[in-house]
């Protein structure tokens, strides 16, 4: 990406048109440290992790050092945070990363990180209704004898996320956060009664052993688990929601990072103990995504097993409204300076949502949904069944575009300082940002290179190519976009990444005789 020094962005020129009126900001107040960390955390679903990311891991890449894993990847994390961090004191904007790169790169960069933010976080958000209606129609042939088609309950939680995404963010909050502490207390009693009753290997350690990661499969598996720290880079979205960004945010990132590694490292070391280190890959290839209820049942019993199967399906829908949030806010952020049009950049009515954005991705869900179900001419639990591919897909594609931006947003950071002269002040911060966005780019490049894998396609297979090209396709297309607006609306470029701080600089411009 190149920069462009039309963007500095350190106020709007004169003549730039910007705002007019309280619809276009987000409402200030709504959350505090523990409403922002919990509509943060919702998006790394948890329970689905441990049932789901972590299982399907140790079957396929063979790697029994997960939990080692999860320890590096946290580290590398805490590392782009940094940065990412001291660059939400600057730039409060529900744009986050396209703002941020706009900053730092360029209103033309940020046009392009925007449009990959709106498809990354979109097919996140959508494939997890594939997986959603799996397991829920697995749920009523189970317990209620019912074939329910998996695209029926995937439509009916579409339009309930819907609905949760047109009502005030504290509400929506309340809604996460309740599903959230349930999902995890479910885990937290599963890693306690795997440590009180382990395999026959004991309460072995090898897990964290270095030797455990060697082999081809780590680069693969690094992409498996990154894509469970997914969420944490949301805080920042909701700046214009609190109270203190310059406070709330950075504290978010870190509680964010530093419990999700924690949590899962501990967590997919109990799956090691419970089946013992040198069984945990052949029971899972056996067990696939019920290795957790496998393990559960002789534990804990059925009762409890029947509950996490049903919290799994819970903990997937509050993932789904987290994701759906987020992307109603970039669309708001787009709407308001100009990269879609002006309606998405209006907030509505008395819950102060981004109403529109909030419209645009209940359609996208609904429509891939119902592309996806005219396709599904095979039994939902074949492996090839258009069900499951909308979950892989969508949330490897997903995946792939946060890691690309938060690599950029690394760069982002180290030239936003410079700039400004900050260099010598913020030293030590720019080098964590280029360590991290290194290791970023190193991960992207596996993910680029094995998405065969990830997706269960061949190695000859187009979609290796296709789908992972979904993402640049977006970043040429926003460039593109970005550049035609350079030439064609310079007052429209420039205010790229200002957010609302466009609005509030013209108000004072006003007052200003």
């Amino acid at each position: 990406m190149t920069t462009d020094s039309s963007s500095t962005n350190k106020a709007p020129a004169a003549g730039i048109s910007t705002f007019k009126g309280e619809e276009r900001a987000l409402r200030a107040d709504r959350l505090g440290t523990g409403g922002l960390l919990l509509s943060v955390l919702a998006a790394t679903a948890p329970l689905m992790v441990v049932a789901g990311v972590m299982p399907t891991t140790f079957a396929v890449m063979g790697i029994v050092g997960q939990p080692l894993l999860f320890v590096v990847l946290g580290a590398v994390l805490i590392l782009f945070s940094v940065g990412y961090a001291e660059m939400s004191r600057h730039v409060h904007n529900a744009g986050a990363f396209y703002a941020y790169i706009s900053r730092g790169l360029g209103g033309t960069a940020g046009a392009g990180a925007a449009l990959v933010a709106l498809v990354a976080y979109n097919s996140l958000q959508v494939g997890i209704y594939g997986i959603f209606g799996f397991e829920v129609s697995g749920l009523f042939a189970t317990y209620a004898d019912l074939e329910v088609a998996w695209w029926i309950p995937a439509l009916a939680a579409a339009v309930a996320v819907g609905v949760l995404g047109l009502l005030k963010i504290d509400v929506n909050a309340r809604v996460l956060g309740v599903l959230l502490v349930i999902e995890v207390l479910l885990v937290v009693v599963f890693d306690i009664a795997a440590v009180a009753d382990p395999g026959k290997e004991g309460l072995s350690l090898h897990a964290f052993n270095p030797d455990t990661l060697t082999g081809a499969g780590v680069g693969t598996a690094l992409c498996f688990c990154i894509a469970a720290f997914l969420g944490f880079e949301q805080a920042p979205v909701y700046a214009e929601e609190t109270s203190r960004p310059h406070v709330l945010v950075p504290r978010v990132m870190f509680l964010a990072v530093a419990g999700v590694a924690v949590f899962f490292a501990l967590s997919s070391w109990a799956l090691t103990v419970a089946t013992g280190p040198a069984a945990i890959v052949p029971t899972s290839q056996e067990q696939s995504a019920g290795l957790l209820f496998f393990l559960t049942e002789d534990r804990l019993g059925s009762t409890f097993t029947d509950v996490l199967h049903v919290l799994f399906v819970t903990g997937m829908f509050a993932a789904m409204l987290s994701f759906h949030n987020v992307v109603a806010r970039y669309a708001f952020a787009m709407g308001r300076e100009g990269l879609l049009p002006a309606a998405f950049g209006r907030t509505s009515g008395a819950s102060g949502a981004p109403g529109t954005g909030s419209l645009l991705q209940t359609g996208i869900a609904v429509v891939l949904v119902l592309a996806f179900a005219l396709t599904d001419d095979k039994p939902a639990g074949d492996p090839t069944a258009p069900v499951l591919h909308l979950f892989t897909w969508g949330g490897n594609i997903g995946a792939l575009g946060v890691i690309v931006l938060m690599a950029i947003a690394s760069l982002s950071v180290v030239v936003f300082f410079v700039r400004r002269g900050a260099a010598g002040a913020q030293a030590w911060r720019l080098a964590t940002s280029a360590v991290a966005g290194i290791a970023l780019v190193i991960i992207a490049g596996y993910t680029v290179k094995d998405f065969d894998v990830l997706v269960g396609a061949g190695p000859d297979s187009a979609l290796r190519w296709v789908l992972p090209g979904v993402i640049g396709l977006a970043l040429v297309v926003g460039l593109v976009q970005g550049s035609v607006l350079r030439a064609r609306a310079p007052e429209t470029h420039a205010r790229i990444g200002l957010g609302n701080e466009a609005f509030q600089l013209e108000k004072e411009a006003e007052r200003t005789p």
